[in-house]
């Protein structure tokens, strides 16, 4: 999954050992990376083209 960090965050990365890049990375996707998201510091960037499988 490709995520970025929300604007003035610092999010380290702990598989690559750095900070995420502002520009965002693609990252495998964990319980950690949802955390962040829950957590407000990152956002995740759905590929262009890609469809919301979770329509109702």
């Amino acid at each position: 999954m490709f995520v970025k960090p929300i604007k003035g965050q610092s999010v380290p990365d702990p598989a690559r050992g750095d900070v995420l890049p502002e520009k965002g990375r693609n990252v495998e996707a964990s319980a950690y990376w949802f955390r962040r998201k829950a957590a407000g510091e990152i956002e995740v960037i759905q590929p262009k083209g890609a469809k919301d499988d979770r329509k109702l």
